[in-house]
């Protein structure tokens, strides 16, 4: 038992690495609060698949990469990761057999990506409100580019990120041993 704790330990250390180099090295595209970072949220959803505990720790391990590379408002657009990944993670743990069927798996990705995009929305609109960010104004456009950068791109990138995500969990589920995965096979053996 102590073994599977230090590995699944080494495995979120690792997935927080990665997540905090990302913001560092990956292309991204940065217009006013809106910004679309190559793969970020892989890190974070690859964790989903293990747990909620290791979706939670890489996320926080996460959101600091994006404090330290990028204006605050991104940092906490990360930060509201936090609840997909948990949303996610759970539902994932409580039914892993969607994983085999690509239509339920991408219904269950828009899903997460809307909860995802929505989160996103309203921490720029909170910090926008109270006047975080300077010469908002809260006219036609801001809503056009809130609703339409941040919220339709944003379940865009969640979804494209949710795929890579899921490949490559797919390719070291035998190697890390990954909790969805090994349900799923147990589940099939039972039936």
């Amino acid at each position: 038992m102590k073994i599977h704790s230090i590995k699944n330990l080494t495995i979120a250390a690792l997935l927080t690495a990665i997540g905090i180099l990302i913001p560092m090295v990956m292309p991204k595209i940065v217009i006013g609060p809106a910004s679309y970072t190559l793969g970020s949220h892989v890190p974070a959803m690859i964790a989903m698949f293990f747990s909620p505990l290791m979706a939670i720790g890489v996320t926080l391990g996460t959101s600091l990469g994006f404090f330290l590379t990028l204006p605050p408002i991104i940092g906490l657009r990360a930060l509201s990761h936090i609840l997909f990944v948990t949303v996610g993670a759970v539902y994932l743990q409580k039914n892993p057999r969607i994983i085999q069927n690509i239509w339920k798996l991408q219904g269950f990705n828009f899903v997460l990506a809307v909860i995802h995009a929505s989160f996103e929305v309203i921490v720029v609109f909170a910090f926008a409100y109270f006047g975080n960010l300077t010469n908002t104004a809260f006219d036609r456009n801001y809503f056009i580019f809130l609703f339409g950068m941040i919220g339709l791109g944003g379940l865009i990138h969640s979804m494209i990120d949710f795929n890579i995500a899921y490949i490559v969990a797919k390719a070291i589920q035998n190697q890390a041993k990954i909790p969805v995965f090994a349900l799923t096979t147990k589940k099939m053996d039972i039936h």
